[in-house]
């Protein structure tokens, strides 16, 4: 079974000093967020509002606006009166984000490969390059930013920058699932031949073949739910 390293605790070294001159609750929401789809933050993990407050040293009230925001993304579960604790990855809200994420992506595909622009070509290949560099590393959170930042580019150059934010804060539960996925063999490589695939079907100027490409690139993962599943009882609903 791959193995993911445990959070230190919340109130370890590693939590980043607050830039004061921005609110609280994002930056703290932000931190959260990430320590969670890393796995940092496994499934399971309990989360102390009052050592939260104590480590950014700050109030309870920002920490408490953060994890609601959490749980309005179905990140953690508050029980009142009694824990928070990082909800385990829901298959149905993950498919649910997957369909989102490629009716959406789907469409921009098509759009872009109907005009196809050689600098934004450029610009798509030099982040491949820089994902490939971070599969070399075997560095897979950083493949992961990588991955995220490729399709955000997408967005950006089809005009509609803000959906990208709805799909993210829709996608917990699908991101967290391909992120126990992409350690296991061929996985990570297969996901920067998908980019590549697209990339070319964008510059060729193939919206037919751009949305086939985009639509096997986005399957991967659903397809390996049982296995996954199996490998991370623990982690992932039944």
């Amino acid at each position: 079974m791959t193995s993911f390293a445990k959070s230190p605790s919340i109130d370890s070294p590693s939590t980043p000093l607050l830039d004061r001159s921005r609110h609280a609750a994002p930056q703290v929401l932000d931190h959260l967020r990430e320590q969670i789809m890393s796995l940092e933050l496994p499934p399971g993990s309990v989360l102390s509002r009052q050592d939260i407050a104590v480590n950014f040293g700050l109030s309870q009230t920002p920490v408490r606006d953060a994890l609601n925001h959490l749980a309005e993304e179905g990140l953690v579960e508050v029980f009142a009166q009694h824990k928070t604790a990082v909800s385990r990855i829901d298959i149905r809200s993950a498919k649910q984000s997957h369909f989102l994420r490629r009716s959406i992506e789907l469409e921009i595909v098509r759009v872009l490969a109907r005009k196809p622009d050689p600098e934004f070509d450029q610009t798509l290949r030099a982040q491949l390059t820089r994902q490939q560099a971070s599969l070399d590393s075997g560095n897979y959170q950083q493949f992961m930013d990588d991955d995220q930042f490729f399709h955000r580019q997408l967005y950006e150059a089809a005009g509609v920058p803000d959906l990208y934010g709805i799909v993210q804060r829709h996608s917990g539960h699908i991101d967290r699932l391909r992120r126990l996925h992409i350690p296991q063999p061929g996985k990570a490589s297969s996901i920067v031949d998908g980019h590549r695939q697209i990339i070319d079907a964008i510059a060729h100027g193939n919206p037919e073949e751009a949305m086939r490409c985009l639509e096997a690139h986005l399957s991967g993962t659903l397809s390996w739910i049982d296995s996954i599943r199996a490998r991370f009882p623990d982690y992932v609903t039944n």
